[in-house]
């Protein structure tokens, strides 16, 4: 089988320097709001907006630890991941009512981690007919709000969950 490379990831791969700060050790270093993206800080890591989302709603979950993958981190913090992933489902399942969600980890960069050297977690909602395609076809992203009212709308609804 072929793989595809969409333009836009080869615009990344080729401007991405393994010297760049690491995006999720930045957020930690500011303060909480449309800078970040962070929806909410627990006791070993956070949750917080994807700035290039797939579809509304799209969400990470990082530990506070700068580690590759999940087996450097430990239980508390494994399972701490885990609860926010769960959490999160159930506030975008209340927020945005999508009909399905892709949830995971791409751990090395032959798996597709944007960020190699910080697991993380995705959760992204998923409708019939979305149109997540539009990012690698057309290099566009169609989002029908802001990322900021995004972030209004999880933070409000994440400790009424």
């Amino acid at each position: 089988m072929k793989r595809i490379w969409s333009p836009w990831r080869m615009k990344y791969i080729m401007n991405h320097s393994e010297s760049a700060k690491c995006i999720f050790c930045e957020a930690l270093k500011q303060k909480d709001g449309p800078d970040n993206l962070v929806v909410i800080r627990g006791k070993t890591s956070f949750v917080l907006l994807n700035r290039y989302p797939y579809t509304s709603g799209h969400l990470m979950v990082a530990p506070f630890m700068h580690e590759p993958s999940l087996e450097e981190l430990d239980t508390e913090t494994r399972s701490e991941i885990i609860e926010f992933a769960t959490h999160a489902e159930a506030v975008l399942r209340k927020v945005y009512h999508p009909e399905g969600f892709n949830m995971g980890a791409n751990i090395g960069s032959v798996a597709g981690a944007g960020v190699v050297g910080h697991v993380h977690f995705h959760i992204v909602p998923r409708w019939k007919g979305d149109t997540n395609f539009m990012s690698t076809v057309g290099e566009t992203r169609v989002l029908p709000e802001s990322l900021e009212d995004t972030l209004d709308r999880v933070k409000n609804a994440w400790d009424k969950i």
